[in-house]
């Protein structure tokens, strides 16, 4: 399905309730803590998202924000880009989740509340969830880093991104998939896409060494050269920073942004930055408690809305 943009000018954030140590995930999430920290962080994670929130609004971003609800428990229900997509025909889809846990942040609320509060007209929602039955996980744009101009969805394999959930998912929606495997440095499965890959209007940022099969890096790296787009290639030690954890929007004024976490900013040398910042302004947040307990950063963070407008 080609889209005319790559990205949005407004996005959903969740306010965290019950944030904190998610043993159901530390298994397939190697950047995540894996024992919970001494003390409670779920204070200092609000104030991180309330910080991202008063940055991305000031830069011109139209945010969202629902507040998480008390019951179900979601410690993770601040990454609300695993559970759901909005696409620019009207589509709402929700994707079939891993942990029970995070099955539990799926919402239908924030639809009915996007159409009667917000003004987003949604054409139709689509679930996938019932892929679940069989085992089989797409975690949502974690999962699949889309190309929307060109129609194209890349999904790194692993526990959290099944190959038959891909192509089922992708044939739905209409997008060609482009699978790869990619790994850590200790050699276990990159557990989300975008933790290694982000993809701007002509601008893509990818973790090449992270893809050890040869044949398959050069495909990869094949496919986002033919899109006419600028690439960034990033280390392993960048991506445990969440430099491949980006996101790029607009202002409501057509403003290109590319937002990320401080610890990411920082960690880009100045030759990326530079060809970074010739696509957009860079707009971070401090989240490092978030990062460090939950394993995942700024796009993580942030569900695009591209439905369209009443």
């Amino acid at each position: 399905m080609r889209e005319l943009a790559q990205s949005t000018d407004s996005v959903v954030m969740i306010r965290p309730q019950a944030f904190g140590f998610n043993p159901e995930t530390a298994a397939s999430n190697r950047y995540q803590a894996q024992e919970p920290p001494p003390d409670d962080q779920r204070a200092a994670a609000v104030e991180e998202f309330d910080g991202l929130v008063a940055a991305l609004t000031e830069a011109g971003v139209n945010v969202v924000v629902f507040d998480d609800t008390p019951t179900p428990v979601t410690p993770d229900a601040l990454f609300p880009n695993n559970w759901f997509s909005t696409h620019a025909d009207g589509r709402f889809v929700t994707y079939p989740m891993l942990a029970p846990s995070r099955r539990a942040e799926r919402r239908d609320d924030i639809p009915t509340s996007l159409a009667a509060d917000y003004g987003f007209v949604i054409t139709e929602t689509l679930s996938f969830a019932a892929l679940e039955d069989d085992n089989i996980v797409v975690e949502g744009t974690g999962s699949l880093v889309l190309d929307r101009i060109n129609g194209i969805a890349y999904a790194c394999l692993a526990d959290r991104t099944d190959a038959a959930g891909v192509a089922e998912i992708c044939a739905v929606l209409g997008f060609r998939p482009e699978t790869f495997r990619a790994v850590d440095p200790g050699g276990a499965p990159i557990y989300h896409t975008n933790v290694c890959l982000a993809i701007g209007t002509n601008w893509a940022i990818i973790c090449a060494e992270a893809i050890t099969d040869g044949a398959e890096r050069d495909r990869i790296l094949g496919s986002l050269a033919a899109s006419g787009r600028e690439i960034v290639t990033i280390s392993q030690a960048q991506v445990s920073r969440f430099c491949g954890n980006a996101l790029e929007l607009h202002s409501r004024s057509g403003a290109t942004l590319i937002a990320m976490s401080s610890q990411a900013a920082a960690a880009f040398d100045d030759a990326q930055r530079l060809t970074l910042g010739r696509h957009g302004r860079i707009v971070h947040a401090d989240i490092g408690r978030i990062e460090a307990l939950a394993g995942g950063s700024v796009r993580c963070m942030l569900a695009e809305l591209f439905l369209p407008r009443r």
